[in-house]
């Protein structure tokens, strides 16, 4: 988001009213906590029942060894007199107020600082810090800023950048100082089971998995299950995740370790490997691809308006028109994604297609987006996208009567049904990669598998 830059930046100068608080807010360091802690001990030191020998110069009357030492008169009331003024002097202890700024939409650090009367000169010094400077102009809403203050004055400011670490800024003698310091996290394993009676979702929500662990296990099935299609009353699932804590407490789901799925009488299970250059994906315990080269749904629909079907009478021309592609009812702006890995070989309006992207693939394989209501900006003709990107949105241009994509599957020109279409895998581990990864997998397996056999369909997920 881009910002006018606030003259904060180039023409403030701290005014001459702002110079004695800057030096008050350090003397109360020195003088306000330091003084009445010394007049604080002269006081107590008066209620000792035993007097002792003051540390001067006067001499002290040594007497015989079996009796008291002599030792002068010491005038507590003068003592007393010079604590109270010692603390008179100091002034009141200075107190430190905690503020919490919550960054809303519209919202830059100068108006939040106005808003809560700090000062604005500290918010220029902080600015001019080089751990802060991208911190404080790229903030977005929900950016938290914790601060401590006196009377305006900043002596701390505290800010998550990331669940791993956090910027601080701190008050100092000669301005402010800025570091970044490390917020350390503990990932646990976690297990959990599930049967399914109505949906996946319904399921996974009852076994007391996050919405973030049911779209993983959806997404990595998503080749072999259609989970609104496909899915059967009583098909079950085991799965192994993380789970992200931070100073015993916790924070959210990670990853998932390992899954199985159980589906109209077929097993099938992942487990997540990651490559030395951090690039983690889902293999089967032989180390073939979980994922295929293509996806059987590029869009998530709530329904299928039309299917493949060569005799189909067309809704608008109202003859017969052969339907060679699938129809996938979504709500406008639902993102398109690409089916496959491939490039965009066409973008534009097509006759009744309305707005239209094509991919070509490898294996001489194209597929065809139709009825978009608008591009994503940089698929362009040209463009190489990835299986998943975004290519555009749902709508209804061309013949259309309602808001659905059209997709279609073509091999060698041919159109096939996207639905039933014998999809190319994708390529198993890399050979380097192999022996790491089956000494990896079995032992997840083996934990796998000691839990399932624990299980009963009614046992739920439960955090400790």
């Amino acid at each position: 988001m881009h910002r006018p830059v606030s003259p904060l930046l180039h023409d403030y100068k701290q005014s001459a009213s702002d110079q004695p608080k800057k030096s008050k807010a350090l003397q109360w360091f020195a003088v306000g906590l330091g003084i009445p802690l010394i007049a604080v001990a002269l006081v107590s030191t008066l209620g000792k029942t035993t007097p002792q020998v003051p540390q001067t110069s006067a001499p002290v009357m040594m007497a015989a060894a079996d009796e008291p030492p002599v030792v002068p008169d010491v005038d507590q009331d003068a003592l007393r007199e010079e604590a109270t003024a010692l603390m008179a002097m100091a002034g009141p202890v200075p107190q430190f107020d905690e503020l919490v700024l919550n960054v809303s939409s519209g919202d830059t650090m100068e108006k939040l600082f106005r808003n809560n009367n700090l000062n604005l000169g500290h918010l220029m010094s902080i600015t001019g810090l080089d751990e802060a400077k991208q911190r404080f102009r790229r903030i977005k809403p929900g950016d938290v800023f914790e601060v401590t203050h006196i009377d305006g004055e900043v002596m701390r400011l505290y800010s998550e950048l990331s669940l791993t670490s956090a910027l601080q800024i701190n008050r100092q003698e000669s301005g402010f100082s800025a570091k970044i310091v490390e917020r350390p996290i503990e990932i646990r394993k976690r297990m959990a089971h599930g049967t399914i009676n109505t949906s996946l979702f319904e399921s996974a929500a009852t076994a007391g998995l996050s919405d973030k662990v049911i779209m993983n296990i959806a997404g990595i099935f998503a080749w072999d299950v259609d989970f609104v299609l496909d899915i059967r009353q009583g098909d079950n699932y085991y799965v192994q995740f993380e789970e992200i804590w931070q100073e015993g407490k916790y924070v959210a789901d990670g990853e998932i370790i390992a899954a199985e799925f159980n589906n109209n009488g077929r097993t099938i299970q992942a487990i997540r490997f990651v490559d030395d250059n951090e690039r983690s994906e889902y293999f089967t315990p032989t180390g073939d691809s979980v994922r295929k080269a293509f996806i059987r749904a590029p869009v998530d629909f709530t329904r299928i308006s039309s299917n493949f079907n060569p005799n189909r009478k067309h809704p608008i021309l109202n003859r017969i028109r052969a339907h060679r592609g699938v129809d996938y009812a979504a709500p406008r702006g639902t993102p398109i994604k690409a089916s496959g890995d491939g490039k965009i070989i066409f973008r534009g309006t097509k006759s009744g297609y309305g707005k239209t992207v094509i991919l070509q693939h490898g294996g001489n394989i194209t597929t065809l987006y139709a009825h978009m209501s608008s591009y994503m900006s940089k698929a362009r003709v040209g463009t190489r996208v990835r299986q998943s990107q975004t290519i555009g949105f749902v709508g209804s241009t061309g013949l259309a009567t309602a808001n659905h994509l059209h997709y279609e599957y073509r091999l060698n020109g041919v159109h096939r049904n996207p639905r039933t279409v014998a999809l190319p895998d994708a390529e198993p581990i890399d050979e380097q990669y192999r022996e790491k990864f089956m000494a990896t997998a079995e032992p997840i397996l083996k934990e796998l598998e000691q839990f399932k056999s624990t299980q009963t369909p009614s046992v739920a997920y439960n955090r400790q």
